[in-house]
């Protein structure tokens, strides 16, 4: 095996192993929407990231917890920029590889994102949150020339996003990076049937903090720009 080969094969290894600490974000994310809903909720959390990150640091052995989601995400992030640069060679359609690498590149990123949050939380770093944090970011857009035209293009571009991940999960083009092949059928109809729900779920999720972010554009006001909550 060449030093190339072996390199490629740790770095898959690492996404893989990554892509655990990734899930667990987004389950916790599900978890606190629930109590969103129900009320559950403690003040001051949020349903997003960084929500998630801060229920993991609560739990007993937080700070090994929040070790382990660093390294994970961590992980994750670079396999993902990896594939980024350097994956779905074998997609023929050129502007389909584009976009599969756009996407891995906005997960590699966002994973990243996260996991510098969880080093804060680690460090001691005071506390902000994504709706806070959003608002503050489209306020500072607005005051730049043609800041409303650009908050208002990343509204529509996070609304693009969202139709495309429901459009994903209702046609069920997910199954086309799985291999299924070793999986008993029930295991494949499940992992299906979870596809078809999750992706839509998630561009419900992201077209709606695009629209916010257009209404913020549209009536001059940041604080339309909310987060997930």
């Amino acid at each position: 095996m060449t030093v190339e080969q072996e390199a490629r094969r740790t770095v898959v290894v690492a996404g893989h192993v990554g892509m655990v600490a990734y899930g667990v974000v987004h389950l916790l994310i599900g978890w606190l929407a629930v109590q969103v809903v129900f009320g559950g909720k403690q003040a001051g959390q949020k349903a997003d990231q960084q929500g998630a990150v801060e229920t993991i640091a609560a739990q007993p052995l937080g700070t090994v917890l929040l070790i382990l989601l660093v390294a994970g995400l961590a992980a994750f992030g670079i396999w993902q920029l990896y594939v980024a640069a350097q994956g779905y060679s074998w997609v023929g359609d050129e502007g389909k590889r584009t976009r599969k690498r756009l996407g891995a590149a906005a997960r590699g990123i966002t994973a990243i994102v996260v996991g510098g949050y969880a080093v804060r939380l680690l460090i001691g770093a005071g506390r902000k949150s994504t709706e806070h944090t959003q608002q503050e970011f489209t306020a500072r857009l607005m005051e730049a020339p043609a800041g409303r035209v650009l908050v208002g293009l990343i509204a529509l571009g996070l609304i693009a996003v969202g139709v495309s991940r429901i459009r994903k999960g209702l046609k069920k083009k997910f199954l086309e990076n799985l291999d299924m092949s070793r999986l008993p059928e029930q295991a494949r109809r499940l992992t299906t049937r979870l596809g078809q729900v999750g992706y839509p779920a998630k561009g419900i999720a992201i077209g709606l903090i695009g629209v916010l972010m257009g209404l913020a554009a549209l009536r001059q006001d940041p604080k339309e720009a909310g987060g997930l909550d």
